[in-house]
């Protein structure tokens, strides 16, 4: 299971969650931060210090959330 970054992102974009990811699994995308799912080793450092609560695990996504994985897994695709 990986974290995946949601809407509130694109409007605050801190930046915490990059500084305390052990894996470096976080990148800047165009609109917001994604998280590589493939890299993401479930850890929740990036989710504790969300100043806006963007980050949710990937299990927990409602439907209409799921966008934001297929998303991210389409920016690390490149």
């Amino acid at each position: 299971m990986a974290f995946v970054i949601l809407d509130p992102c694109r409007q605050e974009q801190s930046a915490e969650c990059l500084t305390v990811c052990p894996v470096d699994c976080i990148e800047k995308g165009p609109e917001q931060y994604y998280i590589d799912p493939d890299v993401c080793i479930d850890c929740g450092a990036c989710k504790s210090v969300c100043p806006v609560d963007a980050i949710v695990e990937e299990y927990d996504l409602t439907p209409d959330q799921e966008t934001y994985l297929e998303q991210a897994e389409a920016f690390f695709a490149k």
